[in-house]
């Protein structure tokens, strides 16, 4: 997509990825992605996707890694590889601008599934926040959820899960970029230049 392509144009994967964790020995490695849609400023449900992601059975999970993994763990062992899963992926992530909350996870883990591809514009839902709010208190996603009153729209648009759930997250930036793009000015606003926020 072109980098002066208008934000109301245009279409943002947002994506998250939850991961092991660090442990001795091992290299951190996701076992979940979600992703959603924000189509003309707006979160587009019916975009929402989720997966588990193959991880061996007998591989250690750091135990201070966030998320339901350790109830998942035999659903996680028969997940389909990253590789595998990429093909039915790939358009969503290789035909539009990207965006997460702290875009270096979701950098390093889209970087090893598919190491030859060059992926286009990141948007950085924190790095625009603290640009936006300086002063908060935490810019964690969750806390950002419950001061902007997002919260409850992300539990009705992923009922049953909770923040650390791969899609839960997404789509929780996604609202957090979608509140971002509703203040006056911000629509008038370029692809690239969001990015460079």
């Amino acid at each position: 997509m072109d980098s002066t392509t208008a934000i109301l144009d245009a279409e943002i994967t947002v994506l998250d990825y939850e991961t092991t964790g660090s442990v001795r020995g091992f290299a951190n490695e996701p076992w979940q992605i979600g992703m959603v849609a924000l189509k003309g400023g707006k979160v587009a449900p019916e975009s929402m996707f989720e997966s588990l992601l193959r991880v061996e059975p007998n591989r250690p999970f750091n135990p201070n890694a966030p998320g339901r993994h350790a109830l998942l763990r035999d659903a996680i062992a028969a997940a389909p590889l990253p590789q595998e899963l990429w093909p039915e992926i790939r358009p969503r992530l290789t035909a539009f601008p990207l965006c997460a909350h702290n875009v270096a996870t979701e950098k390093k883990f889209l970087r090893l599934m598919a190491p030859m591809h060059r992926f286009g514009l990141w948007i950085d839902t924190l790095r625009i926040a603290r640009k936006v709010w300086p002063g908060c208190a935490s810019y964690a996603l969750g806390e950002l959820m419950v001061l902007l009153d997002l919260k409850r729209k992300v539990d009705s648009l992923c009922p049953a899960k909770e923040a650390h759930d791969a899609l839960y997250d997404a789509v929780a930036s996604a609202l957090l970029l979608e509140h971002l793009l509703a203040q006056p000015g911000w629509t008038d606003l370029s692809i690239g230049e969001l990015a460079s926020l």
